[in-house]
């Protein structure tokens, strides 16, 4: 893709068709509590409710050790066969790279 081809080209001309054109690959959600998925990307809707396979499920949890009061950085990793994703979770939505 021509990255100074204007955006009508490629077939996006609002938001939503860039989710649309990453219908069936696998993307990358970034929602809110420090919360971020890789999976494909099956379904969404308008809402950006979206339903995702293969999901892997990345948390960032900050505990506070009780004896130094310093910020201890977990992170939690889990796997999803299929995830129903509410859309008023979604802060970014990233479609594959298209190399």
């Amino acid at each position: 893709m021509d990255e100074h081809a204007p955006l009508e080209s490629t077939g996006i001309e609002e938001p939503l068709d860039l989710v649309r054109l990453s219908l069936d690959e696998r993307i990358y959600v970034k929602l809110r509590g420090d919360r971020e998925l890789r999976g494909k990307l099956h379904a969404y809707d308008g809402h950006l409710n979206m339903v995702l396979g293969d999901v892997e499920e990345t948390i960032t949890v900050v505990d506070v050790d009780e004896d130094t009061l310093k910020e201890v950085i977990r992170i939690v990793k889990r796997n999803c066969e299929m995830l129903f994703v509410r859309g008023d979770g979604v802060i970014l939505v990233s479609p594959p790279s298209r190399a």
